[in-house]
């Protein structure tokens, strides 16, 4: 299994390690036991669930009772940016107001490609920033209203207009 892991200085190095961990307790191990979060113990987790050799879940301070702290998800750009519950999903409110679960990657835009982003920048596990192709959704105060629609109608990747 490949996992990639940053430092503070922005430098990143790819892994690979072979599965010792059983996270999701179906008795295969899909995950590699690591100390991610410098704590000295050996007590955060790496983990494959599709099974494509990628980590794509980041288990953080499993412990003795089988119940992690916390869990990230890939949020599909290579970095642990997203919160999710146990299993790998996210909350977050929909254009209409109606609250889902679901992603990190979604069709947030309703066009039927699952291809938007959801972002969980605060760590809460509600999503506060949406990417959906020219257009980005924010929640800037916490409330899961989408407060903030940058669009990018030249697409050079930064923002021409906000609403």
């Amino acid at each position: 299994m490949d996992y990639c892991l940053g430092e503070p200085d922005g430098t990143a190095a790819i892994f690979t390690g072979t599965p010792d961990v059983d996270v999701d307790g179906d008795g295969h191990f899909d995950g590699l036991g690591l100390d991610v979060d410098g704590d000295g113990r050996i007590d955060d987790v790496m983990a494959d669930f599709d099974g494509d050799g990628i980590a794509e879940r980041a288990v953080l301070d499993a412990d003795d009772d089988g119940r992690a702290e916390s869990y990230f998800s890939d949020d599909g750009s290579g970095t642990w940016a997203v919160s999710v519950d146990r299993s790998g999903q996210i909350r977050w409110f929909g254009l209409d107001g109606v609250e889902q679960t679901g992603g990190p990657v979604i069709d947030f835009d309703g066009d039927g490609a699952v291809d938007d982003r959801l972002l969980d920048v605060d760590g809460n596990g509600l999503a506060d920033r949406a990417l959906a192709g020219n257009l980005a959704y924010a929640d800037t105060d916490g409330d899961g209203d989408w407060d903030l629609k940058l669009t990018d109608t030249d697409g050079d990747g930064r923002a021409d207009s906000a609403s």
